[in-house]
């Protein structure tokens, strides 16, 4: 018998337990267990009922990633064949009870649906999640689920990739029971009784697919709007829409045209790099010189200074996880927005049912505005939240420097600012640190952790642990200009506004990168943010500007004009009162006559020359930065993109997409637009040298692990 699954005996019942930790997975090892078991439980005359459930914190979690990996790269070996394990267990003469809690995802629940009957903890979660890495579920999830829940059911789970609670799955017919109190006595008594009932175990396979009065279409029509909503450009939705339709043929019909399809998914690019996305999300904090047992100073008090979007976001963040805020700004005026713009976030999820209005009474009840530094003297990490100025954030951590305790982190949210000259302001720079968050701070999940020259190795532990804590994704960074993530945005942006001048539109360009995946295209972004705040980044920068390399020259018009985005009204766009956008013929006058004043010869500019040149302008500064060391991995710098400016995760981010399409053809159209559009189009020495070489990013990063 395997290691991995064990059967102990609770009277007349077989109990199988998984121990695969810490998840669970279905590794090799596993469902050859499971087989043993149920064969063996079978055959035993004393065991009237079987009852599998998981050790430890979940039941089976889902399929082993890393198998899924390996079929997707081509490699012969694609895991574990399950059909036939499927099928021992759904053919076992004996009642099979499948006992979940924790999570029953993927590969878990398909297993979990070829037993005759299925329990849950009350806080168990099941769903079919394969979509979020480009396939469909495999193991005859899509002919199992509709034939338990119902086709509409069905293709709403297989689609959006969401989990159900256990209420919500005993409803849908998923499972036959919600039990309160001990899972494995509730699940033993539940075996029991279905023995004592007598007659054969109901199998799945061969249950009837519930489709409603008007029949598969209108299902199946529904599920493809909500996959053109919700899942833009990715195929693995439609594809599982056509393997749930396949759930109407005869069940042996069904799982083979599923099979099929999976097989073709896995092919898939969109596939490859959304399994790249999942490990590349999980390996960001393993930092090469900081060992995985260094100590981290326990966060339980933080305070804040500046109540504004992104101070208040973080106070959210924070608040969420049970930490207590002290939040501070200048004035009561301010405060009061601050707190007031908190509320209505909150009264907001509470209106959609995220959680109760006691719980946002709970998180409310953790965040301290004043407008003292009373207080600050106990809490374990001080953060600066104010605007990106130098001098004002220099002036903040003079003060803060002289209150904190002495095991207290000083960190500062800049996007953009050196924060070696912050810490410098400070007796004790190895307890700074940058940690960016992204706007709104309590819904993005990236925190660009900033390390500075000093920052002690503690410190980083600590940010990376509280990053976990607070439900984000902590991607540790150098140093420079614009970090990482807004290094790179910069040029992007910077080419979005040269091609308008060129002869494209905002709305051209918005439409093209919208189309190509991006979650908004860069002057959407632009108004968004504030065109003030990119100007006021450019003046900060200004001294470092290469002399003589042209510029946008229609940014600066509009900030003097007093259009700053969405706040105002008025940005590249014009704005309803319901902040919805409109292409504004004044600013498409203003980027002509600009561009005539300047001796620009406008042209049509196609839709591929927009994606090329700002795509492009991302993954050549990306090739400077790990060149130069600010980023450890070309996967770290996807992980940015994928998790802070919405570069869609089925294209694997940017450096990933660039070894998709080929560092060579990229090179060679980086220097036919330097002959073309302008010199700025250098390619970096690193993607020169891996292009000539026939080398990739994700193998450079190999080389390096």
């Amino acid at each position: 018998m395997s290691k991995l699954v064990v059967v102990s005996r609770h009277g007349d019942v077989a109990v199988v337990t998984i121990q695969n930790p810490p998840v669970n997975a279905l590794s090799p090892g596993v469902p050859e267990g499971i087989g043993e078991s149920i064969s063996s439980a079978a055959h035993d005359p004393e065991v009237m009922a079987v009852v599998l459930i998981g050790g430890g914190r979940t039941f089976i979690a889902g399929a082993d990633i890393k198998e899924l990996e390996k079929a997707a790269s081509g490699a012969s070996h694609s895991g574990p064949d399950l059909h036939a394990l499927l099928q021992q267990i759904e053919d076992c003469p004996k009642p099979v009870v499948m006992a979940i809690h924790g999570t029953a995802l993927g590969g878990g629940l398909e297993v979990a649906m070829a037993g005759h009957f299925r329990v849950a903890s009350a806080d168990a979660q099941m769903g079919q999640p394969e979509v979020n890495l480009g396939i469909i579920p495999g193991a005859e999830g899509t002919q199992r689920l509709p034939r338990l829940v119902g086709l509409a059911a069905a293709v709403d789970m297989c689609v959006s990739g969401k989990p159900l609670n256990a209420q919500t799955a005993m409803s849908l017919g998923l499972i036959d029971k919600v039990v309160q109190g001990d899972l494995l006595e509730g699940a033993v008594e539940f075996a029991r009784e279905k023995a004592a009932a007598g007659g054969p175990p109901p199998k799945t396979r061969e249950r009837a697919v519930e489709t409603g009065a008007d029949g598969v279409a209108p299902i199946l029509t529904a599920g493809r709007e909500q996959a053109r909503k919700t899942r833009r450009n990715q195929t693995a939705p439609l594809k599982a829409l056509q393997a749930l339709e396949a759930a109407t043929l005869p069940f042996e019909q069904g799982w083979k045209k599923e099979r099929e399809i999976m097989r073709l998914c896995l092919a898939s690019d969109q596939a490859r790099a959304s399994i790249h996305a999942f490990f590349a999300e999980r390996a960001v904090s393993k930092i090469a010189d900081l060992p995985k047992d260094t100590p981290a100073y326990e966060i339980r008090k933080v305070a804040i200074v500046g109540a504004g979007a992104m101070g208040g976001g973080i106070a959210m963040a924070c608040a969420n996880a049970g930490i207590a805020v002290v939040l501070k700004d200048a004035d009561d005026s301010a405060l009061d927005r601050g707190m007031a713009a908190i509320a209505k976030n909150y009264e907001s999820s509470v209106k959609r049912g995220r959680f109760s209005k006691e719980i946002m009474e709970r998180r409310m009840a953790l965040i301290h505005p004043q407008l003292s530094y009373d207080g600050f003297e106990s809490a374990d990490l001080i953060l600066e939240a104010v605007f990106e100025s130098m001098a004002l954030k220099k002036d903040i951590f003079g003060a803060i420097g002289m209150l904190a305790k002495a095991d207290c982190i000083l960190a500062t949210n800049t996007s953009t600012l050196d924060i070696d000259q912050i810490a410098a302001t400070t007796p004790r720079p190895h307890m700074v640190v940058g940690l960016h968050f992204f706007n709104p701070a309590h819904v993005m999940r990236l925190v660009e952790i900033v390390r500075g020259a000093a920052t002690g190795k503690p410190v980083l532990a600590t940010a990376l642990a509280l990053a976990k804590k607070l439900g984000k994704v902590g991607v540790v960074v150098g140093n420079c200009r614009g970090f990482v993530g807004n290094r790179m945005m910069l040029p992007y942006l910077r080419e979005a506004q040269l091609l308008v001048e060129d002869g494209a539109t905002p709305a051209q360009v918005d439409k093209a990168l919208y189309d190509f995946g991006m979650a908004m295209g860069p002057f959407a972004v632009d108004d968004l943010g504030g065109i003030d705040v990119l100007w006021r980044v450019r003046q900060e920068w200004k001294h470092l500007e290469t002399p003589g390399m042209r510029q946008p020259l229609v940014h600066d018009k509009l900030y003097h004009m007093g259009r700053l985005g969405q706040k105002t009204g008025k940005g590249w766009y014009v704005y309803d009162e319901n902040r919805q956008p409109k292409p504004d013929p004044e600013v498409e006058t203003l980027i002509e006559s600009t561009a005539r004043e300047a001796g620009i010869a406008r042209r049509s500019i196609s839709d591929q020359e927009i994606i090329e040149r700002c795509i492009y302008t991302l993954i050549d500064e990306g090739a400077r930065i790990l060149e130069e060391g600010y980023a450890q991995r070309a996967a770290d710098i996807d992980v940015i993109y994928l998790t802070g400016y919405g570069f869609p995760a089925y294209l694997g981010g940017p450096m990933w997409r660039a070894d998709a399409i080929g560092l060579k053809k990229i090179l060679d159209r980086i220097l036919e637009f330097r002959k073309s559009v302008g010199e700025w189009w250098e390619p970096a020495p690193l993607l020169r040298d891996l292009a000539e070489r026939g080398e990739t990013f994700a193998a450079w990063d190999a080389a390096r692990s």
